[in-house]
């Protein structure tokens, strides 16, 4: 593996809002792809929890609309903002696909919840390097309704079960925005020897 094409992957991965995408679709096979590259991450115990309801096509405007029908069903009217609810109905119109995060506990309960949690973390960052790889575009999001109750229960989850975030894929036109960092690496290492 050559080193310098990995670490362009890496240094070239961000988080392109799903209104800066275009509305291209991508082929179904390239997601399958990115789930198989998912699939790899390192998981303890072999428990793999990562869990990804996967929404494209038409499926991407009913799970939007669902999610801002939730926030509104869900939210009292003293605290509900309709641009709240437009924004979530509309935020995959251009999308190609939304792939939902989440994480399903197994039958280890000795394994800690926070691994399992940042095992779905790593299969999510191999499926966005990888669509990085590919020169699409992904976002992260967790707003809305993600780590509401009623999402869980919208996807079927168990009660030990979470929403890590919404995932949404496309093709953007638009220029890649340079990386930054805000604290320099040394603030965040130390080293001993």
């Amino acid at each position: 593996m050559d080193f310098e094409q990995l670490k362009s992957i890496i240094t070239n991965r961000r988080n392109i809002k799903p209104f800066a995408m275009n509305g291209k679709q991508i082929p179904d096979e390239q997601i399958q792809a990115l789930l198989e590259l998912a699939d790899w991450a390192p998981t303890h115990g072999y428990t793999e929890p990562w869990y990804f309801p996967v929404f494209g096509g038409e499926a991407v405007k009913r799970f939007c609309t669902a999610h801002a029908e939730l926030y509104k069903a869900n939210t009292p009217p003293e605290k509900f903002i309709l641009g709240n609810y437009e924004k979530l109905k509309t935020q995959g119109d251009l999308a190609s696909h939304v792939i939902v995060l989440c994480m399903k506990r197994g039958n280890k309960p000795g394994i800690p919840e926070i691994e399992e949690i940042a095992a779905v973390s790593c299969a999510v960052q191999n499926l966005w390097l990888g669509a990085t790889a590919l020169g699409l575009a992904g976002y992260w999001g967790s707003g809305g309704m993600t780590f509401s109750p009623a999402m869980k229960e919208y996807l079927s989850l168990g009660e030990e079960d979470k929403v890590l975030g919404i995932f949404y894929l496309g093709y953007t036109d638009e220029p890649i925005p340079e990386g930054r960092r805000l604290k320099p690496l040394s603030e965040k290492i130390k080293w001993e020897k």
